[in-house]
This record gives structure tokens, sequence and C-alpha cells, in this order.
């Protein structure tokens, strides 16, 4: 043997530089004595030296560099010159010799599978499944040859130039190898997951079964039968009807057959085939570590495996913290609820659950009913599940946040495993603790508390609470800072659910009986929507119209508008100085940022920077307002909501004074109406009290990893939000793990593909995703469905709008958005609709939707991609529905 070719006996997982993703796992399952059919492999060394004997290919990767994953024109031209190029190269003759020998040593006169294998396929957290070719019973040397040279130019088909360039990968990086299998010829063959590959549940092994070799089902030309076996047990099964299977010639190839009616719909393995072949799947995850994507086949009597990759597509799995008894556990997102989804580094997930009250051995730590998954929070609800009470309730709550999460959570709790979650001790008598207080304090507030005198209560409580914590933050170094900023972040939500809650959940509640109240005695009365019209005290509203008010001071001056729409925003604050005006824009920027400086797109992550640091994410909503919006118009659009909730509300407490009894359902209404037009505003000033204080949070992080930046211990500021709290106040006591540098690394990586990943609303411990199902909608045919949160309805061009400072929102134009959280709101003034993926009734885009009078849906999964820009759509905010009417947008 030589450089060019290894036999399966000789290569392990660690010959992946030589042999590929798919050959290293072939020798790892032949050593670890799976059985796999006999073969070697033609090295990446062998490819090197046929890829150099051509002059032309340096000049193909300097092409390579600059193609786009979807410049699909350019990269069909090119990739076809390359293809076309490699076969007319030839092998180098030594490398002939090599691969000859090894034939002749196989057994020249038997048939061979023919493999690419890239260094870059069958990875943990990249595939590359089916990116180039595979040649099934070649027989001789000439065949196998050319079957070689052809794998090796496979590597540039269209789908491996587009999957590369997606992933970053550098073409010239990417090397192959070619699998020399002795072929088998099976009766039966498929593929078999060791997860389910739908569900997302573990232990759940799903194979597919189809007669003949397995390249039929996996090139899709025929159904393939279901069989699904948990714990050693055949749990379901769907026999197909299989018109086709593909075999092998003596010859040499394969050939199409038509199957016999009578062999059609007959069970392709029988049941004690399929347990065994289940049981082999377990023992090739549990050698790996991992969930399996196995291909098999049967022949003679025997299993053979040809291939087994890693399962790249499921979501991590959530970890339990406090066990209850073996049953499974039911996490939901609290990105979903806090309209956040993407992915936030190992800092911001660790403050959000050291954030968190319940569960918690001390203030400083983080929840036990947290987990971090995929870059996300999840939380467990299962404990409340033992509470009778809390699986009536949790799910009509939840809808409020999304109504996807609260119809999973109800359909969830009807299984029976639900029935068997222990109690877990004093949990009662906790959330009687924790939520009497509050409901009191809401009865008062909704039927006795004087409301003006309530809205300053709040607004002196947030100042209170915010001093406090800065002068207890001030002053104080090293462990002693860090271990304040756990203190502080481990008590605030406590804090705010017990002494602020109460006053904008009064408001929620009353908003419920005042469309009960008016549904019942008035018969859905169509003025109820205009009450949510232009709260008073509403800070996230009042950000957006001081949006308005930075857009009108900089209208006079042209050089301060070149600056908002071409500067760099690292530079914006002091190039405003040499700019006519820009101290009369100056004074009104510094005003904005003194009171909504700390937050931004995405503010539940403390890792992400604020527009204080950063204004990036918010020019471009001052220049979109410019365009948007006449002088003055967004105040004047707001006192307009005001007098037309008046009038509303006027005109409801009218119409019930003329009824039997009308001046006590008057009264009654008069009193909600006065708690919801006065307390409801005060729905964000817990969420704006919590920026506050993460903004004090981030700037004591920062200067921690800035001392240990010049300490040497870390290489950048930044390296800091990938550490927990406990790691950082670790490294503070001087604790230096010798690690520390790898484990960086290692979680950069692990955020870079946590942000490819979309989560799950609900996943249980076991990795299935609960989806709710959408209760049936009145609405047109072809129609996207989502939860109706803002009455009305649009007609207008869509907008999609990925990140705020990309955003380029015309007059007239509906924003279809993955989500919106306060950092968001400067958008709202230039939309006249809006459209989410994610969120609920009450969720911050739905509220500040009402307030504007915007028509909104949300829910509507995949509504970025679904919806092109340009597209001219239909909104209805009162049926809940999208409706494109005309493609005026690229496909995604």
């Amino acid at each position: 043997m030589n450089g060019y070719v290894l036999d399966f006996g000789q290569i392990d997982k660690s010959s992946l530089p030589l042999v590929g993703g798919k050959g290293a796992n072939l020798g790892e399952m032949t050593q670890a004595g799976f059985p796999v059919p006999s073969g070697f492999c033609v090295t990446t060394e062998a490819y090197w030296t046929f890829i150099r004997q051509s002059g032309r290919m340096p000049e193909f990767f300097r092409r390579l560099e600059h193609v786009r994953a979807d410049q699909l024109e350019e990269i069909a031209e090119l990739g076809r010159a390359i293809r076309e190029h490699l076969v007319t190269v030839p092998i180098p003759a030594d490398v002939r010799e090599a691969i000859a020998g090894a034939l002749r040593r196989a057994g020249a006169r038997y048939a061979y599978a023919v493999r690419s294998s890239a260094t870059a396929e069958d990875l943990p957290m990249a595939s590359f499944a089916g990116q180039q070719d595979t040649y099934l019973n070649v027989c001789g040397e000439e065949q196998l040859l050319e079957a070689i040279r052809k794998c090796w130019a496979s590597l540039f088909t269209d789908r491996a130039i587009s999957y590369r360039a997606k992933n970053r990968f550098d073409h010239r990086s990417v090397l192959l190898s070619v699998v020399v299998q002795s072929m088998v010829f099976p009766e039966v063959s498929g593929i078999m997951f060791t997860a389910d590959p739908v569900s997302g549940r573990r232990s759940t092994v799903s194979i597919d079964a189809s007669f003949g070799l397995g390249e039929a089902l996996v090139s899709g030309l025929v159904s393939a039968d279901l069989y699904q076996v948990r714990e050693g047990k055949l749990t379901h099964k769907k026999i197909a009807r299989k018109k086709l299977a593909i075999y092998s010639l003596p010859e040499g190839g394969t050939v199409k057959k038509e199957l016999p009616e009578e062999e059609q719909q007959s069970q392709a393995l029988g049941d004690p085939q399929i347990l065994e072949l289940a049981a082999l799947g377990g023992e090739i995850e549990r050698h790996y570590g991992s969930e399996q994507d196995i291909e098999w086949c049967y022949a003679q009597g025997r299993f053979y495996i040809v291939q087994s990759r890693p399962i790249t597509s499921l979501y991590p799995l959530p970890q339990i913290g406090v066990e209850l008894g073996g049953v499974p556990h039911l996490f939901f997102s609290f990105g979903h609820q806090q309209m956040m989804t993407d992915a936030i580094r190992p800092m911001g997930l660790s403050l959000l659950r050291t954030m968190f009250p319940f569960g918690k051995p001390s203030t400083r730590e983080e929840s036990l009913f947290t987990t971090a998954a995929g870059g996300r929070v999840y939380v467990d609800i299962t404990p409340l599940f033992a509470l009778k009470p809390a699986r009536r309730l949790l799910p009509k709550a939840l809808r409020n946040i999304d109504e996807m999460i609260g119809n999973g959570v109800a359909e969830y709790v009807q299984r029976e495993s639900v029935r068997q979650v222990p109690r877990l001790p004093g949990i009662e008598k906790s959330v009687r603790g924790f939520a009497g207080p509050v409901l009191l304090r809401v009865v008062r507030n909704l039927l006795f508390a004087s409301v003006p005198q309530a809205g300053r209560a709040v607004n002196a409580y947030v100042d209170d609470f915010y001093k406090q914590a800065a002068e207890r933050l001030s002053g104080v170094t090293g462990p002693e800072r860090v271990m304040r900023i756990q203190e502080q972040i481990g008590t605030m939500l406590r804090r705010l659910f017990t002494e602020l809650f109460a006053y904008p959940l009064a408001g929620v509640i009353s908003s419920f009986l005042i469309r009960g109240l008016a549904d019942r005695w008035l018969g859905k009365p169509d003025v109820i929507h205009v009450l949510n019209k232009s709260l008073p005290g509403n800070l996230t509203s009042e950000l957006g119209l001081m949006i308005g008010d930075l857009a009108d001071a900089a209208r006079p001056y042209p050089q301060v508008i070149e600056l908002i729409r071409h500067a760099e925003p690292g530079q914006f604050r002091e190039k405003l100085r040499q700019a006519e005006g820009g101290d009369v824009f100056g004074a009104a920027w510094d005003r904005f940022m003194e009171l909504y400086g700390m937050r931004c797109p995405g503010e539940i992550d403390v890792t992400r920077p604020r527009w204080r640091e950063d204004p990036g994410t918010l020019l471009p909503s001052i220049d979109s307002h410019m365009r948007s919006m006449q002088p003055g118009e967004h105040r004047a659009k707001f006192a307009q909501g005001a007098a037309e909730a008046e009038q509303a509300a006027c005109e409801l407490l009218e119409r019930l004074r003329a009824q039997p009894l009308g001046w006590l359902k008057a009264k009654l209404m008069s009193r909600l109406l006065r708690v919801y037009r006065g307390l409801m505003g005060a729905r964000e000033h817990p969420k704006y009290l919590m920026m506050r204080n993460f903004e004090l949070a981030r700037e004591g992080i920062l200067a921690e990893a800035r001392v240990l930046v010049g300490e040497g211990v870390l290489k950048r500021e930044d390296d800091v939000f990938y550490l927990t709290l406990n790691e950082l106040l670790g490294l503070t006591r001087g604790e230096r793990p010798v690690d520390l540098e790898q484990l960086l690394e290692k979680r950069k990586e692990e955020y870079d593909r946590f942000r490819t990943l979309t989560p799950p609303r609900l996943m249980t411990s076991e990795g299935e995703i609960v989806i709710g199902r959408r209760h049936q909608q009145d609405a047109p045919e072809g129609a996207l469905l989502g939860t109706p949160v803002s009455a009305g309805v649009i007609e207008g061009i869509a907008r999609v709008v990925l990140r705020p400072e990309e955003a380029k929102l015309q007059k007239g134009e509906i924003m279809i958005a993955p989500f919106t959280d306060p950092g968001w709101t400067p958008l709202f003034h230039s939309a006249v609709g809006l459209v989410m993926e994610v969120g609920g009734l009450m969720t911050h885009g739905a509220v500040v939707a009402r307030e504007y009078g915007l028509p909104a849906v949300v829910g509507i999964d995949g509504a970025t991609k679904l919806i092109r820009d340009g597209d001219r759509i239909r909104l209805d905010g009162t049926r809940g529905y999208v409706l494109v009417l005309e493609r005026g947008g690229k496909e995604k």
C-alpha cells in the first residue's frame, strides 16, 4: 500500500484528512466490528496529484472564491466548465497503478460501488450528504478508473459549489477521496435514523425500506415502507405501494424494474428483521455517541451497513435541571415569549437564566428550571403540570404570548405521561406565595386605586429601582462586582413581578373584561379595537415618537441628513459637531440616548451593543421616518389616535346608558376604561427597567473583560461573552483554566452553528418538537394563516425586514419581520401593517400595532420566506391571514 490507497482495515475516524468523512466512517465501523462490505479508499493525496496535472485549475479556484451561493447561473457555467475539463485530465500513472493493485488484491472479478467522500462530508456540523456522485455495480479496471475520475469531477457539481459557498468552506480546502466498496446485491435496502427526523424525538428509530438497491429510495423514485421502533418495540408501521425497484446487472450498471402487482404492497422487512436492524442502529449510535443517519441493505439473510453519518438537522436537546421521576419534560422557548428568537452567546444565556426567579439554589445561581439549547433559553414548565389548575390555565395564558405555544401545551397536557408528573415539595405553596400578593394588588388597582396616582407610583418605582442598582454596582471591581451583578440580576425579576407587574396586569385584565362585557351587553361593538390606540404613558410608544422628533430635527439640515444616511455609525456623534445644525440635532440625540440609549434590537441578549455604543441599527429608522412621514405627522397621528380612543369610549358608555340598568353598566365600564387607558401603558415599564439593569450589567462585565485582556487572560474584550457569569467570577478570582482558549474557540464555533438553527416553540427532553394545531380560520384559499392581533384590512407592498439596520421602508409598505421587540419600534411609524413569524395577542409587536392602529397578523411560520420583498399583499388583521395578490419580488 502507498499514500494513494488505504484499505478499510487501515482507516479510522482520525483518517478523515486522507479519506474524507464517508471513508473515515466506513473504516471506523469496520474496525469496530460492524457488518460493513469490504473495500478501500483512494485518498485525497491521489486527488491532489490528479488536480495538479491540470494547468487550468488555479484559475478555476480563483474564480470560485468570488462566487456567492445565490449566483446560480454563474455557478452552473463555472461548474460545467470545471467538470468538462477534469474528465479530460489524465490520471497520473502512479495513481493508476496504485488503484489497479488495490483492485487486484480485493478481487478484480467482483463488482464495486464507487462513492465520493469529501473531507467536509458527514461531519457533525455539516453533512454535505448527496453533494457528490455515486456509481454502482462497477466492473473491471477501466470502468473503475473512469468512475473515480467522475467522482473527482463531481466535487464541482452546481449543488456542491453552492453548498460550500453558503457554508463558507474554502473550495481548495475541501478535498475528495473515493470509496471503492464491494457491491452487495440486496433484496431490500433503505435508510435508518436513530432519532425521528420529523419530530426530533430521540430513541425512536425510524426505518425506510424498499426492494432492491437503496438508490431508488434516495433519488425519490419510489415510496418506502416506514417502520418505527422505540425501546425495542415496533410502535408504528406504514406499508407503501412500491411500484419500482433498482437492481444490478451482471455485466455492470443498474436497471429499473417494475415490481409485480402482488409484491408492490407487501412488507419489505419482516417484524423480527425490523427489530434486529433497529438494535444494530442503536449499537452504531452508542459507538459514535450521537444520533446517526444510516444506509443499510439486506442480502442473503444478513444486514450490511454501507454508510453512517451524524444527523445534523436535529435541534440540540434541552437538559433537565430538576428530575421528575423519569417522565418527559416540556420546555417552551423564552425567546418566542420575548420576541427575539436569534441565537444568544453564553454570557447572554447565563444572565437570562440567572434572572429567572424559580428553581435557584441561591439568588446568584442560574435557575434549574431553565436550560440553554441551541443558543436559546428554554423554560421547563413540567413541574406546573402536577397542579390541575395550571394544566387548565397555563395554555390560555401562553396563547397570549404565542397561539401555537398555547395550543401545543393544551394538547400536550392531555398525554398520559403528564398525569404522572410528581408534585415537587412546596410547589403549590410557592406558586400561591408568588402569585397571591400580585393578584391582590391587581384587584386593588382594578377596582379601587387612583389611576393617576398608580401611574405616578410606577414611574417612581422605576426611577428608584434603577438608582439603587447603579449605586450598588458603583465603585466595586473584580469578584465583588461580578457577584453584585449576579445578585442584582438574580433578584430583579421577582421584585418586578411582586412590585410592578400588578399595574400593567390590571390593564391587561381590564382589556379582557371590557371586551367580554361589551360583547355580552352590546354584541361585538366595532369601537373595541379603537380603544387600543395611543395609550398614554407607554415608554416604547414614546420611544417611537422621539424617533420622529429626531427625524424632524434633522430635516432642515442637509449635512445632518447626509450623516444619518452615510456616516460610519461609530463616528456619527463626533461628526455631528462639524455639521451645520449638528448642535441642534445633537441636543435632541443626547436626550434620546439618555432615555433610550440602553435599548437595541434583540435587547434581551446582553452581549449585543446598545444604541448608545452603536447607533447603526437606529440611524436607518430615522432615515426611513424622514422618507415616509411628513414633519410632525407622527405626533399628529398619535394625538388623533388618542382622540379616537376617547370618542370610542364615550360612544361605548353612551350605548350602555341606554340599556336596562345602564347607569350601573356604564359605571363599571367607565372604571374599566380608566384602568385600561391609564395602566395598560405601564406594560413596557418592567422591560424598560430590565434593560436599564442589563446595561449596568453589560458595563460591569466589559469593564472586567478589559482588566482580563490587560492581564493577558483574554485576547479580546468580547471573548467575555463566550463565558458564563460564574466562569467570569472564577477568572476575576485568579482561577486560570488551562483550556480556556480552546473552550472559547469551541463556543464560537457552536454559536456560529446555532445561528443557522430555527428554534422550536416547544420541545421535550426527548427532543420531540411539539407543534400546536391552528384552529380552522375563515380565510381565502391559498392564504397564509396566522393569529389576528390588531384589527383592520390593508393592501400594500410587502417589505421584508430581517434586521432593523437594513430596513428601507417606504410610505404605505407593510413590514414583514421574523419578530419585533422594542428595538424595532422606530420602524412602526413608517409601516401601514405588520406581519411576524412569532408572537401573540399580548407580545410587543401586537400591542404596539394596536396602539398605532396598524392591522397585524403574527405567528405565520416562514413569513419572511413565503412573502417576497415587493409582493403586493392583503393583510387581514381581523381574521388573521395574509394573501399574496401579486408577485413582485424575487424568489428566495
